[in-house]
C-alpha cells in the first residue's frame, strides 16, 4: 500500500454476508414455490386416488382434460391475436423520425425499456383471464361436440331441438370469445401504433400509414364479419327469447324480427368488404358511412321498426295474431318438462257426506299414513338411538315394503353418527367410523300408546324387513369428515361396531372394516398427501394407520354422486332402502337445458322451495335457470362400502345420450337394475315440485283461454307451520286415484286458485295432482308402464271444496276440537299438527291430520294421540282414525281402515302421564277424564323418583368415563341410564322399547 492510499479494502466478512443475504432470498422464494406446488399436487392425487377407487377415474381425467384444454386454447388465442398485432403494429411503425412528434418520442423513451416485456406480459395476463371464463363452460363444449338429435322439429325453422339446446349455446359462447379476443387485439394494435407513429393526431385530421390502414381495417372487417354471424344466430334465439309475455318468437318476431336480422347480418357482411378495401386503398369514407348506416338501420330496423309492429298492429289484435304463438309455447312448455301425457279428469268433488260414502275406497282408506316423517325424528331418537353418539336425520323418509305379502307404507331412517358427541381425534377418526342399522316404522299404523310401530329395529337390527343384511352405515348423510378403517390379517380391531345392548355381552362389539370403500393410505406418501388435504398431523404420527388401512371421505351421498356425475342436477333428497340385504341410498338425478325452444324457464331452487327446504331438512336445488328436464339418472350409493352406482333411467334422452358419449361405460342401463331395487324407486320429489309449479298455468291448453289468464292456480301454503308463506310439501301416498283399479305408491299436491298479496283469494280446491311412484313389476331391469304417469283431478270453478288451508282453520275453530287440545297442552304439552294430508275419496276430497302431543323435559318425544278428519265443512276429532271418519259419515263411513290406525285412549294417556283427556268408547269427541287417586299417584311418584335419580347417578357415571376415556365403564354406565329411563318411562304408565 502506498502512502497517500488510506481507503480500506472491504472485509471478505462483509462480502460473504452480503453474498448470503442475496442468495438466501430466491432460496426462500423457490422454497415457498415448491411447497405450494407439492400442496396442489396433493390435491390433485387424493382426487385420483379417490376416483380410481370408485372406478369413476375417467370421469375426473376427462373433466379436467377438458377444462385445461380449454384454458390452453382460450389463452393462446387470445394472447396470439394481441401480441400479434402489438407486433406487427411495432414491426411497420414509421421509420423517419419527422413523423414522431416530442411527445410521442417522450413515450416511446419510457415504453422502449419495458417493450418487449409488455408485448408478451399484457397479452398473457388478457389471456389468462379470458382462458378462465371459457375453461368454466366445459360442459357446453362437450355436449356440442357429442350432440344427440331430438328426433323433434321446432315449430318455426323447422331444425332439429338439437341444434338450440346443443349448438346454438356453444356458438354463442365461441362468438362472444372471438369478439373478446378480436377487441383486445384491436385496442393494442391501435395503441402500439399511436406511440409510435403509425396513427398521428394532427389540426388538419388523422394520417395514417398504409400498414396501420391495413391492420386496423382487418380488424375492424372480423369484427362486422362476427357481428353478421350474431345477428343470424339471433334469428334462431328468438325462439328462447323471454322479452314478450310467452316465452318464443311471437308474431313481432316472426314478422319483424327476424327478417330484419337477416338483413342486418348481409349488411354487416358488406360494411366488412368495405373495410377490407379501405384498408388497402386509404379511402374511409365509404366504410364509415356504412358503419353508420348499420347502426341507423339496426337501431330504426332492429328497434324502432318491431317496436310500431307491436304497437300499432299486435296490441289491438293480440289475443288473435299471438294465438298461433301462444299454443306453440303451452305445447313446448309441456313437452319440455314432460307434462304433455299428464292425464287430465274432470273430478265434481262433492262435500255432502252419507253413511258408507268410503266403502269403495277401501285401497285408500287401509293405508292412510298416520306417522309423519317431519315430526316423529325424535320418537325415534328416543327409542332407538341407544347411545349419544347415534342421531337420525330431522326429517325421515318414506318407502314401501312388502310385509307378509302386503304392500305397507314405512317411515324409515337410518342410525347414523352423532360427530358433534365425539371427541378427539382418535375417536372421531378411528373408533367412530359408522352408523348402525335401518329403523323403520309402519305408516299406517302405531302402538296403542301412539308411539310408532316398529317393523325394523334395535341393535343388532332385526324385523320383518331383515334380519341378515349388512347394518354399518359408513356413508351416510352425517358421517364424519374422514375415517381411517380397515386392516390386514392379524391386525387388532379399533372400531367401535355397536354398542353391548343384551346381557350377555360382556363390552362393546368391535370391528374391523371389510370392503373396498377408499383409497389406500397405509404408505408414508399417501398418509403424507391426506394429511396435507385434512390438515391433520395426527394421521401422519398415528399408529392407527395401518399398511392396510383405507380412508373414507366425501360420504354424503349426494356429494358422491355430484362428483362422479359433474353433468347432473341431483335431487335434494336421498333416502335409504335395504335392497338385496345392503343398505343403499337412492339417489335421483336430472339433465337440464336452458335454450329448449319456446319453452317456459324455471329457476329451480325457487320452484322446489317448500317447508322442507326452509327448515333445512331437504337440500335446495342450485338457483340455475332451466327450461327442460329429465329425471334421466337413478343413482345408488352403498352405504357400507359407498360403491356409486349410475342407471339410465330415461335412456332416450338426448341430452344423457350426449354425455354418455362424453364420459362411455360410466351409466348402466336400467335393466340391470334388481328386482329388489326396481321396487323401492320413487318418483323424485324436486322433479315433481318443479312440474306442479308449471302447472299452476300449464294446465291450461288453450290458448285462447291460457291469453285471458283467469285460471291460474296455486301450490297452497303448508297450513300447520306458523309461517305460513311456504309452500305445502308433496306427499308420498299409497292410494287409488278415481278410476284406477288398484293403489299405487303415489307422490301427491293440490292446487288451490291463485292468491293475491292481500291474502283474500278463496282456499278452495281446483285440482289435485298425483304421480306414480310405483316402478317395480317383481323381475329384474323392468319398469311398470305406468311408473311416472301424472293424474290431474280437476274441479269445477265453482267449487266450495275446502282447500288445505281452509280445512286447517276448520280443524281449529271446531269448539269440541279446540277445548279438546287446550286440555292435551296442559302440563306445559305441546300439541303438534301432523302433516295433512289429501286424498280423492267419497266422491269428494277427504283431510286427514294426525295430532301428536309431546310432554315437556328434555327426553320428551311426540306420541300420537288424536286423528283430525275433514270431509267438506264436517269436522271428525278421535283416538282412531276409524273413528274420526265415522264421526263425520254418519255414524259408519264404510272404511276399512288399518289395525292399528290410531292409538287406545287410556293407554296414551297413561304415556301422557295422565295429564289428558279421554273419549268414550263409541268415537266421540273427547271430554275431560277423572284424575287419578291421590294413592296411586304418591306410590308412583316415590318410584319415579327413585328411577330418576339413579338416571342421573348413570349420566354423571358417563360423564366421567367419557373424560377419562374408559369405554368400558362408559358403556356399563349407558346401560344403567337405559334401564333407568325405562323404569322411569313405567312408573309414567309408558312401556319400555324392546
Amino acid at each position: 500500500m502506498t502512502a497517500g492510499s488510506t481507503s480500506p479494502r472491504p472485509s471478505s466478512r462483509s462480502a460473504t454476508g452480503r453474498r448470503k443475504r442475496g442468495a438466501l432470498l430466491p432460496t426462500v422464494i423457490a422454497v415457498v414455490v415448491l411447497i405450494a406446488l407439492f400442496v396442489g399436487f396433493t390435491q390433485v392425487y387424493t382426487n385420483v386416488l379417490w376416483f380410481q377407487q370408485l372406478g369413476y377415474l375417467r370421469v375426473f381425467i376427462t373433466r379436467n382434460l377438458a377444462v385445461v384444454g380449454l384454458f390452453v386454447v382460450a389463452a393462446l388465442i387470445v394472447a396470439g391475436l394481441m401480441f400479434l398485432s402489438l407486433w406487427l403494429a411495432y414491426r411497420n411503425r414509421p421509420r423517419g423520425e419527422e413523423r414522431i412528434s416530442e411527445n410521442m418520442q417522450k413515450y416511446q423513451q419510457a415504453l422502449d425499456p419495458v417493450r418487449k416485456v409488455v408485448m408478451v406480459a399484457v397479452p398473457v395476463i388478457f389471456g389468462l383471464f379470458a382462458a378462465s371464463t371459457i375453461a368454466s363452460q366445459w360442459k357446453t363444449v362437450l355436449l356440442f361436440f357429442n350432440q344427440e338429435p331430438f328426433g323433434q322439429t321446432d315449430p318455426q325453422f323447422n331444425l332439429d331441438l338439437g341444434f338450440y339446446v346443443f349448438t346454438i349455446p356453444f356458438l354463442r359462447l365461441l362468438l362472444g370469445f372471438l369478439v373478446t379476443a378480436l377487441l383486445l387485439a384491436g385496442v393494442g394494435g391501435l395503441l402500439m401504433h399511436y406511440v409510435y407513429g403509425g396513427i398521428r393526431i394532427h389540426e388538419r385530421g388523422i394520417d395514417t400509414t398504409r400498414a396501420a390502414r391495413v391492420q386496423l381495417g382487418s380488424i375492424a372487417a372480423a369484427f362486422l364479419a362476427l357481428q353478421a354471424v350474431n345477428f343470424w344466430l339471433d334469428r334462431y334465439s328468438t325462439l328462447t327469447s323471454n322479452s314478450g309475455k310467452w316465452t318464443g318468437a311471437l308474431y313481432t318476431d316472426v314478422n319483424a324480427v327476424i327478417p330484419t336480422k337477416g338483413i342486418l347480418a348481409v349488411a354487416a357482411v358488406l360494411v366488412a368488404i368495405l373495410f377490407v378495401v379501405a384498408g388497402f386503398i386509404g379511402r374511409w369514407k365509404l366504410p364509415l358511412i356504412g358503419a353508420a348506416m348499420l347502426v341507423v338501420v339496426a337501431v330504426v330496423a332492429g328497434g324502432l321498426y318491431p317496436w310500431a309492429i307491436q304497437r300499432f298492429q299486435v296490441t289491438p289484435t293480440e289475443q288473435a295474431l299471438e294465438n298461433e304463438y301462444i299454443q306453440r309455447n303451452i305445447t313446448m312448455t309441456r313437452q319440455a318438462y314432460g307434462l304433455d301425457d299428464t292425464e287430465v279428469t274432470p273430478y265434481d268433488a262433492t262435500t255432502k257426506t252419507e253413511q258408507g260414502a268410503l266403502r269403495q275406497d277401501t285401497e285408500t282408506t287401509s293405508n292412510i299414513r298416520l306417522l309423519d316423517p317431519n315430526v316423529v325424528s325424535s320418537a325415534f331418537a328416543q327409542l332407538q338411538q341407544f347411545r349419544p353418539y347415534y342421531q337420525f336425520a330431522d326429517n325421515l323418509n318414506v318407502d314401501r315394503y312388502d310385509i307378509d305379502g302386503q304392500t305397507q307404507d314405512t317411515v324409515i331412517a337410518t342410525r347414523e353418527l352423532n360427530p358433534d358427541q365425539i371427541q378427539g381425534w382418535y375417536n372421531q377418526s378411528v373408533v367412530y367410523t359408522h352408523g348402525y342399522g335401518v329403523v323403520a316404522a309402519y305408516g299406517s299404523r302405531v302402538q296403542e300408546d301412539g308411539k310408532p310401530q316398529f317393523m325394523q329395529a334395535g341393535i343388532p337390527s332385526k324385523g320383518q324387513i331383515s334380519d341378515d343384511y349388512e347394518p354399518r352405515i359408513y356413508f351416510g348423510q352425517n358421517s364424519p369428515e374422514y375415517s381411517i378403517v380397515g386392516g390386514g390379517e392379524g391386525d387388532a380391531p379399533l372400531e367401535l361396531d355397536r354398542p353391548q345392548t343384551n346381557e350377555g355381552d360382556a363390552a362393546d362389539a368391535k370391528t374391523t372394516f371389510s370392503g373396498d370403500g377408499g383409497p389406500n393410505v397405509g404408505n408414508l406418501f399417501s398418509k403424507l398427501a391426506y394429511s396435507i388435504k385434512f390438515q391433520s398431523t395426527d394421521m401422519l404420527l398415528s399408529d392407527a394407520v395401518r399398511p392396510n388401512s383405507q380412508i373414507l371421505y366425501d360420504r354424503n351421498p349426494r356429494e358422491r354422486v355430484e362428483k362422479v356425475a359433474p353433468y347432473l342436477t341431483v335431487d335434494g333428497k336421498p333416502y335409504p332402502a335395504i335392497v338385496d340385504n345392503k343398505v343403499v341410498w337412492i339417489v335421483d338425478a336430472y339433465t337440464t337445458a336452458a335454450s329448449y325452444p319456446y319453452s317456459t324457464p324455471s329457476v329451480l331452487q325457487d320452484a322446489t322451495q317448500d317447508t322442507q327446504t326452509a327448515q333445512g331438512t331437504a337440500a335446495a336445488l342450485p338457483p340455475e335457470r332451466v327450461n327442460y328436464i329429465r329425471n334421466s339418472v337413478k343413482a345408488t350409493v352403498n352405504a357400507y362400502d359407498g360403491s356409486v352406482d349410475l342407471y339410465a333411467w330415461d335412456d332416450e334422452d338426448p341430452v344423457l345420450k350426449a354425455w354418455q358419449k362424453v364420459f362411455p361405460s360410466t351409466v348402466k342401463p336400467y335393466s340391470e337394475m334388481s328386482a329388489d331395487l326396481m321396487s323401492h324407486v320413487r318418483y323424485p320429489e324436486d322433479m315433481f315440485k318443479v312440474q306442479r309449479d308449471l302447472l299452476n298455468r300449464y294446465h291450461v291448453t288453450d290458448a285462447n283461454s291460457f291469453y285471458a289468464n283467469d285460471d291460474v292456480w296455486s301450490v297452497p301454503n303448508d297450513p300447520t307451520q306458523q309461517n305460513r308463506s311456504v309452500s305445502q310439501p308433496p306427499y308420498y301416498l299409497s292410494m287409488r286415484m278415481p278410476g284406477e283399479k288398484e293403489a299405487n305408491f303415489s307422490l301427491t299436491s293440490s292446487f288451490i286458485p291463485q292468491q293475491n298479496e292481500s291474502g283474500n283469494s278463496r282456499n278452495v280446491m281446483y285440482g289435485y295432482l298425483s304421480a306414480n311412484a310405483d316402478a317395480g313389476t317383481g323381475q329384474a331391469g323392468v319398469k311398470d308402464e305406468n311408473y311416472g304417469k301424472l293424474r290431474l283431478l280437476e274441479l269445477p270453478r265453482s267449487s266450495v271444496v275446502p282447500g288445505p288451508g281452509q280445512a286447517q282453520n276448520l280443524f281449529n275453530s271446531d269448539t269440541d276440537v279446540s277445548q279438546d287440545l287446550n286440555l292435551l297442552r296442559q302440563g306445559a304439552s305441546e300439541v303438534i299438527n301432523g302433516n295433512l294430508l289429501t286424498l280423492p275419496a267419497g266422491d269428494g276430497m277427504l283431510y286427514v291430520q294426525p295430532v301428536y302431543v309431546q310432554s315437556s323435559g328434555d327426553a320428551a318425544y311426540p306420541t300420537l294421540r288424536k286423528v283430525l278428519v275433514g270431509f267438506g265443512e264436517k269436522v271428525g276429532y278421535a283416538p282412531t282414525l276409524d273413528g274420526a271418519l265415522d264421526q263425520v259419515f254418519g255414524g259408519n263411513s264404510g272404511a276399512t281402515t288399518d289395525k292399528g290406525a290410531g292409538v287406545d285412549e287410556k293407554a296414551a294417556e297413561a304415556a301422557q302421564g295422565g295429564s289428558s283427556s279421554g273419549s268414550s268408547d263409541d268415537g266421540a269427541k273427547a271430554t275431560a277424564s277423572p284424575s287419578p287417586s291421590t294413592s296411586s299417584s304418591a306410590e308412583r311418584s316415590a318410584s319415579l323418583q327413585e328411577a330418576l335419580d339413579k338416571a342421573n347417578t348413570a349420566m354423571k357415571d358417563s360423564d366421567k368415563a367419557r373424560q377419562d376415556g374408559d369405554w368400558a365403564k362408559y358403556g356399563e354406565a349407558q346401560d344403567r341410564l337405559q334401564q333407568a329411563i325405562e323404569d322411569a318411562l313405567q312408573q309414567e304408565g309408558a312401556s319400555p322399547s324392546k
